[in-house]
Order: C-alpha cells, then sequence, then structure tokens
C-alpha cells in the first residue's frame, strides 16, 4: 500500500492504460482499475455508487448537477471519451429520408434519449442543418437487447418506449422507425442492405465541422465520489495529474519505429489528425474545454434535459480548476 485506497471503473484506452498496468501511480494512492463497459460503469455508479471514481457520462453527470441539491459526486476536468457522431445517425432506406430536415415528422429511435452522443447528435441536427427536433417521434429502448430505459428520470420531455421484446436494430431494419441516433454501429447495418448512414461521407463531414467549429465532442468525464473528495480533496488534484501523465505516455507511442496497434497506417492517421485537432487532440481541463463544454450544456438544455443551465465552473472540483505553476 503506498497511500488511500481508490478504486476507479471505466473502459481500458490507450490514454489511460499507463494507470491500468501501473506505470503512472497517482500521488498518494494505491488504485485499483477495473476495465467495464462504459454502460455497465454508469449504471452502477448512478444506481449503486459502487467505486470511489470512475468514468461518467457528460450528461447524466450534467443533469444531477443541474437537478440535484445534494449531488453524489465531483468531476474532474479530465475526458477519456470523445467522439465525432454524423457517422452514428442510420436511415432506413425506404424511409424517404434523404437529407437532415426530412427527419421531421418521422419515427427516431435512440437507447436512451438523455446519452451524451445523442445531445449531440440533436444539437448538431439543429444547429448545423436546422432540424426541428420537436416535430421529431422519439423511440427509446435496447439497440441489440430488449429493456433497457433511462439511467435518471426525464422530468421536461415525453418519449416512447418501444414495446416489450423489441429492439431499436431490429426495428430500424423492418422500418418500425425511420431512423436512429446511437453510440454505436447497429448490428442490422452489416446484414440489411436497408440500413445505411445519414451522412455516408462522415468522415469529411466531421473534419469540416472541426474545422468550423473548433469542437470535437465530449462523451465522458471523471467522477469522484462527494464523500471521498469532502475527506480527501487532494485526491482530485492527484487523480488529474495522474490522467494527464497516462495521456502523455500514450502521446510518445505515436512516433514509434514500430507500429503500436494493428493500423497498417496508422502514422499517416496520427499525422493527418495533428494537421486537423492539433498537438493535444485530446486536452483536459477546464479552460482549452471551456468552448466545447458550453456548447454541450446549451444543447442539455434547449432539449429540456436540464432545467437549470449550470456554469460550467459548477460542474469540477474546485481545486482542479487551476494549476500550480513554477
Amino acid at each position: 500500500m503506498t497511500g488511500i485506497h481508490i478504486t476507479y471503473a471505466g473502459e481500458l484506452y490507450d490514454r489511460t492504460w499507463a494507470l491500468k498496468d501501473g506505470s503512472v501511480k497517482p500521488e498518494g494512492i494505491d488504485l485499483t482499475y477495473l476495465a467495464f463497459p462504459v454502460e455497465e460503469v454508469f449504471w452502477r455508479m448512478l444506481k449503486h455508487k459502487e467505486f470511489e471514481m470512475s468514468e461518467m457520462s457528460l450528461s447524466s453527470y450534467t443533469m444531477l448537477v443541474s437537478d440535484q441539491k445534494d449531488v453524489p459526486f465531483v468531476a474532474i476536468p479530465v475526458f477519456p471519451s470523445r467522439f465525432f457522431r454524423h457517422g452514428f445517425i442510420f436511415i432506413n432506406a425506404d424511409s424517404g429520408i434523404q437529407e437532415p430536415s426530412d427527419l421531421e415528422g418521422k419515427r427516431v429511435g435512440v437507447p436512451e434519449y438523455e446519452m451524451t452522443a445523442a445531445v449531440w447528435m440533436r444539437g448538431l441536427l439543429k444547429h448545423e442543418y436546422g432540424v426541428d427536433l420537436n416535430k421529431i417521434k422519439w423511440y427509446i429502448g435496447g439497440l441489440e437487447a430488449p429493456g433497457r430505459e433511462e439511467k435518471l428520470p426525464l422530468k421536461r420531455i415525453t418519449v416512447n418506449q418501444i414495446p416489450h421484446g423489441k429492439t431499436l436494430s431490429k426495428m430500424l431494419e423492418s422500418r418500425e422507425i425511420d431512423a436512429l441516433l446511437s453510440a454505436r454501429v447497429p448490428s442490422s447495418f452489416y446484414t440489411s442492405s436497408k440500413i445505411r448512414r445519414l451522412f455516408p461521407n462522415f468522415r469529411e463531414i466531421e473534419m469540416e465541422y472541426y474545422r468550423k467549429t473548433e469542437i470535437f465532442p465530449i462523451m465522458h468525464t471523471v467522477v469522484l465520489r462527494e464523500n471521498i473528495y469532502q475527506r480527501y480533496p487532494w485526491v482530485a488534484q492527484s487523480m488529474f495529474k495522474a490522467f494527464e501523465e497516462a495521456k502523455e505516455i500514450c502521446y510518445r507511442k505515436r512516433n514509434l519505429g514500430a507500429l503500436p496497434y494493428t493500423l497498417a497506417w496508422f502514422t499517416h492517421y496520427v499525422e493527418e489528425e495533428m494537421e486537423i485537432l492539433g498537438e493535444d487532440p485530446w486536452p483536459y481541463g477546464l479552460e482549452p474545454n471551456r468552448k466545447v463544454l458550453e456548447t454541450f450544456l446549451d444543447y442539455s438544455y434547449e432539449q429540456k434535459l436540464i432545467g437549470r443551465r449550470p456554469e460550467v465552473e459548477e460542474l469540477f472540483a474546485e481545486n482542479t480548476l487551476d494549476r500550480y505553476i513554477i
């Protein structure tokens, strides 16, 4: 034991691997890293507060901060998951949907209305393409397995739960819904010629979107249980620094003589990404991410997921909002 014990639960990424294998040791902390799918992590943390620290849906956390007086978690400005989402809007070819505005009046599925990916997709549909989100009939439920529900209650909007035993992937294929917003590619996309992307050339569109907006959408943040933060406030800063160090180790692996990943043109993709996104495409900290976070809060408020739009600073541990510089 090198210090207090903290169990962290989250997906395992190249940018967090050094925390998992012990290459990076947070100051004063004996860390256990549990690698689970994020859907399981979010559910277990929100429902049962099982871990001292975990990866967390930015949308779910924002809803807690906005709507609850006593929030059980406090976040640090670490964002282990980002994703451009133009490529995750799927349509049935028989639906008559040719362009974003055609979604109006249609039945559109989403695994959870509150999930962060869906907030970003609805936001870009409205602000980049002028889609009236109020004219869409929303359906929620499991993507591949039936029975999925919202992790947190929806207080200001009404959506339709898909029938018991149904899945969104199959409903899109049978055209019981016309389109789907998802954080994952539905299996029916690979098995049915009827399922297509709304934006087939999504990669080019996403690059142009970034050049225009400078937004690389944040999906997840990292939260610490409030009772741990109150007792050991220094843990927030210690873990922030550890996440930063793990990310820097990941970055250094981009310039090896041998390919670190099973991608033949890995170097090409790295160079292309750096040209568009810069030297640090996954920045941590509040200020480098202020515009992205402000935009997300605006979208969440517009979509009635939150009844109060908090200030960005309210989301994060106070002692992680600035940094000591020698």
